[in-house]
């Protein structure tokens, strides 16, 4: 194998550490999570893999489908979305891809065979810009394709979709990070690190469903914005705790799933040295997250 993936990746992985790291630190959602938090070297894992591996076979296989798209898309369609402005261009790729993402997401909450493989990717206890990596490449498979596919058919150019994929992954790092930025009332129009923790809430339908921005998340009742960062994140079902565990795991059937998983590992505990950051609530003498006014809150809906 050539040299110039493991490249990429290393020089990629540098420049997310030196623009979000610190970002962590001078605005850190959780004041207590260190760098080398539990399980940073298994998201390092799946960071590798991602980016070495997965994300390739990915887009191989949304080139390789070019010629089925040629010939079910009518070419006068395609020619006339790629004659566009490319400004009109982009602004239709963000509009489209977030609804489709939006929409997509919300069954891969609600569907069981999906969830299976989706749930990879909440197993995370603890978020920071590397968390983001954790996801199984089927569900690789599913969200890139469910994004690009019907737009690489309707004609948008190469071109116009890398600088969107590019530009979402980047954004996918930003709001796993472990950071709480004082957006105030432009909260409702973008996404943000706060919205997208509570999305990783234990609660398998914790709501926060957009990316990009929270407009269809109001739109359809799933937004969702205590004004604190949940105390508990992770599954609550048992899941796996190595690499090769999460990469076997959702592909084995039900009765099997457990014997890749710690018997402990269904009920998570809250983190004993939690200490809230900045724009955070405070937490009881319980470890019950409580809201600004100090009065007890329930962390799930």
């Amino acid at each position: 194998m050539s040299l110039h993936p493991f490249l990429l990746a290393g020089v990629n992985l540098c420049f997310l550490f030196v623009v979000f790291h610190p970002l962590e630190m001078c605005f850190p959602a959780k004041l207590s999570q260190r760098f080398f938090r539990p399980q940073w070297f298994l998201d390092l894992c799946f960071y590798w893999g991602q980016i070495v591996i997965w994300n390739g076979l990915v887009f191989w296989c949304l080139w390789s489908a070019r010629d089925v798209i040629d010939w079910i898309v009518p070419g006068t369609i395609r020619s006339t979305v790629a004659s566009q402005p490319w400004w009109l261009q982009a602004i239709e790729v963000v509009i489209l891809s977030d609804g489709l993402i939006y929409w997509g997401h919300r069954l891969q909450h609600r569907v069981g065979f999906l969830w299976r493989f989706h749930s990879v990717h909440h197993s995370a206890e603890h978020l920071d810009w590397l968390a983001a990596n954790r996801e199984h490449p089927l569900d690789t498979i599913y969200t890139v394709t469910l994004v690009n596919l019907p737009m690489f058919a309707l004609g948008f150019p190469i071109s116009t979709l890398t600088g969107l994929i590019a530009f979402r992954g980047v954004w996918a790092v930003f709001i796993h990070s472990n950071v709480r930025l004082p957006l105030g009332p432009l909260k409702m129009l973008l996404g943000s690190p706060d919205l997208h923790h509570w999305h990783h809430d234990r609660a398998r339908d914790a709501g926060n469903y957009a990316n990009l921005s929270p407009l269809m998340d109001l739109l359809f009742g799933t937004y969702r914005c205590p004004g604190y960062e949940p105390v508990c994140l992770g599954l609550k079902e048992p899941s796996a705790r190595t690499y090769l565990g999460y990469m076997f795991q959702p592909l084995l059937p039900a009765k099997r799933r457990g014997k890749l998983s710690p018997a402990d590992s269904a009920e998570p505990s809250a983190d004993p040295s939690y200490r809230p950051g900045l724009g955070d609530g405070r937490v009881s003498q319980s470890g019950t997250p409580t809201s600004p006014s100090g009065l007890t809150t329930s962390n799930t809906t």
